[in-house]
């Protein structure tokens, strides 16, 4: 399955959608529910994203963009020969920062089975290029992402007892890795 061409219509059920989705859950992200809030009949999305699994599908885009850019952000505003854990820990701050602001979107783009069929190409790799230009392997990389994400879930989740030091976990996980 392709997805649907690009519009400026699409671009602004994507936008409603992800406003529905960061605001009040992913449980009211209904093609209904978009419909409603973009003031049309239900029906009409389907002139423009085939159905809810491509709309979710850009999405995860959008969130794979938005964690690109913080991810090179960060790395942009590092010295070039600069240490190896501090721009291991800056990444680890952007990833963090930037999925605790957006807490739906970054489930939705980090769990369940990736549409990578519905994916612009090139956008998970460049998402992940900066962890992997740090780490300098494509292994170490996911390494560093294992742990970053299954602290953020964690995090997310509530799942570390009240009072723990985050800041201090993070730092030593990226200690050990770095």
């Amino acid at each position: 399955m392709s997805l649907s061409a690009p519009s400026a219509r699409r671009d602004d059920i994507v936008a409603a959608a992800r406003q529905i989705l960061e605001t009040e859950g992913p449980e009211r992200l209904t093609m209904r529910s978009l419909a409603e809030r973009l003031e049309i009949r239900a029906p009409s999305l389907y002139k423009h994203v085939a159905d809810k699994d491509e709309l979710e599908a850009l999405l995860i885009a959008e969130a794979l963009r938005g964690m690109g850019e913080a991810l090179h952000a960060a790395l942009d505003g590092m010295p070039p020969r600069g240490s190896k854990k501090r721009a291991l820990a800056t990444l680890a701050q952007a990833y963090r920062g930037w999925a605790i602001a957006h807490p739906h979107l970054y489930r939705l783009a980090t769990e369940g089975e990736l549409p990578r069929d519905l994916l612009p190409d090139g956008l998970e790799a460049w998402t992940a290029e900066p962890l992997v230009r740090v780490t300098g392997d494509q292994d170490r990389a996911r390494a560093a992402w294992a742990f970053a994400h299954g602290m953020t879930i964690l995090e997310l989740d509530g799942r570390f007892p009240p009072g723990a030091n985050l800041d201090s976990a993070w730092t030593a996980g990226i200690s050990a890795l770095g």
